[in-house]
């Protein structure tokens, strides 16, 4: 299974990587929501979005909406 892991803090996302790593879980990760969206036309076998919602240039809300 392949999960997006998404928000602007850096160190929150690696340790959510290393937890799902350990869970056997391929990660995929992206520190905006304009970053996201790009990750997920880049892989479009991802299954689950980790997303949150206060990021800069889109908000998790807006990436979401489209």
């Amino acid at each position: 299974m392949k999960i997006l892991v998404v928000d602007d803090d850096r160190e929150i996302v690696e340790l959510l990587s290393i937890y799902l790593r350990n869970e056997k879980f391929e990660i995929v990760k992206a520190y905006d929501g304009k970053q996201a969206l790009e990750k997920i036309q880049a892989y479009p076998d991802i299954d689950m979005v980790i997303l949150d919602i206060m990021m800069p240039k889109k908000t998790g809300l807006e990436a979401l909406r489209e």
